[in-house]
């Protein structure tokens, strides 16, 4: 192989290979720090640029062009950092490769340019986060768009942007704009990017493909107009998301926004302090509701946060409060921790699926735990600055949801989550209840919500998907209505020993990481008796009428191994009623 390279800055080399490699050196020890490693066939001839050894490796992106050399570089001790949401692209591709939908596939990411076997890496960078990584202090920025989980680094004022862009108007691969079979995420997310990019003033954009662009204003101006232009000519409107940037929120009083970019929507309470806080936070500047998936798929980031700094003078995110445990409600609370040093105060049910997500066996479910600073009981009110919130349980869209009730520029506001729409209009539209099964949905839910509602006398009602609801008394007599058509609909349909009624079995936890011939402990919530069923060669001792103690024995790792609550009621046998998920390690 022969070497090309060039001097694109004092000490930084950029390697030609599968991707533009960029060597950053450290003249006094003769190590570099390496962004991308392409193949890695370079390795060989470090001498030539004056560099005797690579400590460490930053991959902008998972893609094979950029990180196919990965082994040869781990294996010449260097450490790996890869972004936080890819993770699992690189350390934990072979579970990626094994469950990834190949036919009747409608997911059009381009997550199969992904290395063929797993890498092991020294850690994650997160994003927002500054570190030093070798003998430089790294700034790691959410750059979605080539890929969903793309990040840029900024080193000394130097943007290293990956495939974000190729050249002023120009990007690198068509396939990566479109991530859905009908959209052009990528793209959109793309411009969002290159815009908030330049907040931070680079002087220089250093690409994968491509060479360094010295004017990044004229490159963002160039490269969003002719994305622009594609999505206009292929969806036949623009996007917006450019304008949402700019202008997030809504005013829905003085003191009380409502972001118009996100999903779910999401509500700050401005505290005159310069302080916010937060009501439900998911996805910020989305193309659209994630239909779930693997971690790789979804990004939260903070979009609005730098409208809430610069528009409102807030000085930080102080408090987020969600309605309930759900993923486009809850996304971006860690996150919200990291960068703003926000505290979680949840409702006390809400706050139980927070912080241990895999007890339950619920739609939805974030993939890491929420730490919740406060547990709040239902029914019991906490302060906030000049607020007093108050917690009111809300099952209904899902057993575990509080409404949160508030008074605000002498309205009294009380935000219901998914529980209902809105969007009620006499002989125009209807109301919708937003039931799911699978949520733990009951049959009067609804009932107790309307009654809530009436005697709360709400002014506002503020929704995670539809505009803000001035309650009338006509409002909350159509809400009693469907209330009781809800549990009519219910009774009428189904038979009275139906799960809906009684419960459906469950077996907490739900997903469990065991040790092999370590015990563990289960309990079984059944509307009857129940033994519990575990693979063959396994250890199981009932030790209460509700809880087991399981042993397991493997002669390898086992991942999802499969227990089942067998369920009697009334002398009938039901079957197996409940399973668990078990991964044992050796």
């Amino acid at each position: 192989m022969t070497l090309r390279t060039q001097r694109v800055g004092a000490n930084l080399h950029a390697v030609e290979d599968s991707c533009v490699v960029y060597l950053l050196v450290d003249p006094t020890t003769r190590s570099a720090v390496a962004v991308d490693v392409g193949s890695g066939r370079w390795l060989s001839h470090l001498a030539e640029l004056g560099i005797d050894r690579i400590t460490d490796v930053l991959v902008t992106h998972h893609h094979r062009d950029q990180v196919e050399g990965l082994p040869l570089l781990a294996a010449a001790g260097a450490r790996i950092w890869v972004p936080e949401t890819e993770l699992d692209l690189i350390a934990d591709v072979e579970r990626i490769w094994q469950r990834r939908t190949v036919v009747n596939n409608y997911d059009l990411r381009t997550d199969r340019y992904s290395l063929l076997e797993p890498v092991a890496v020294t850690g994650a960078m997160r994003d927002y986060s500054t570190r030093q990584i070798g003998h430089l202090e790294v700034t790691t920025l959410p750059t979605p768009g080539h890929t969903a989980g793309s990040v840029t680094y900024l080193i000394d004022g130097q943007a290293f942007v990956g495939d974000l862009v190729h050249s002023p108007g120009k990007v690198w691969s068509a396939a990566a704009l479109q991530w859905s079979y009908v959209g052009l995420e990528g793209a959109a997310l793309t411009r969002a990017s290159l815009v908030q990019l330049l907040d931070h003033d680079p002087s220089v954009l250093l690409p994968s493909h491509g060479d360094p662009m010295t004017d990044p204003a004229d490159t963002v101006d160039r490269t969003c107009r002719a994305l622009g232009d594609l999505i206009e000519v292929r969806l036949g409107q623009p996007s917006g998301l450019l304008e949402k940037l700019a202008d997030p929120f809504v005013e829905i009083s003085p003191h009380l926004l409502m972001n118009r970019t996100s999903e779910s929507r999401s509500y700050v309470l401005l505290s005159d302090s310069g302080t916010a806080l937060v009501i439900d936070y998911g996805y910020d500047l989305t193309t659209g509701i994630p239909q779930g998936g693997e971690r790789y798929t979804v990004r939260p980031w903070l979009p609005s946060v730098r409208a809430l700094h610069r528009d409102y003078g807030i000085d930080r995110v102080e408090v987020a409060v969600p309605t309930h445990y759900h993923d486009d409600h809850v996304a971006a609370f860690n996150l919200l921790r990291d960068v703003e040093g926000t505290e979680v105060w949840a409702s006390s049910p809400v706050a139980a699926v927070l912080e241990d997500p895999s007890a339950y066996d619920l739609p939805c479910l974030w993939y890491e735990p929420i730490p919740c600073e406060r547990h709040i009981p239902d029914g019991t009110s906490v302060r906030w600055r000049e607020y007093e919130l108050e917690m009111h349980a809300l099952p209904g869209h899902t057993l575990y949801a509080s409404a949160v009730g508030f008074t605000v520029d002498g309205k009294r506001v009380l935000a219901t989550g998914d529980q209902q729409t809105g969007t009620y209009r006499p002989g125009v539209e209807a109301e919708i209840p937003n039931f799911q099964y699978a949520n733990l949905f009951r049959p009067d839910d609804y009932a107790a919500s309307a009654a809530l509602y009436r005697r709360l006398q709400p002014d506002l009602m503020i929704t995670g998907h539809w505009d803000p609801r001035v309650v009338t008394g006509e409002y909350l007599d159509e809400l009693t209505r469907i209330g009781d058509e809800v549990a009519r609909v219910h009774r009428e349909l189904l038979r009275p020993d139906d799960p809906v009624f009684a419960g459906p079995a469950r077996i907490t936890p739900y997903r469990i990481d065991a040790v092999d011939g370590q015990p563990f402990e289960v309990t079984v919530i059944a509307d009857g008796s129940a033994e519990l069923v575990v693979p063959a060669g396994w250890d199981c001792k009932q030790v209460a009428p509700d809880r087991f103690v399981v042993v397991p024995h493997v002669d390898r790792p086992v991942r999802r191994a499969r227990i089942a609550a067998a369920v009697t009621r009334a002398g009938k046998y039901l079957g197996q009623s409940a399973e668990a998920l078990v991964d044992v390690r050796l």
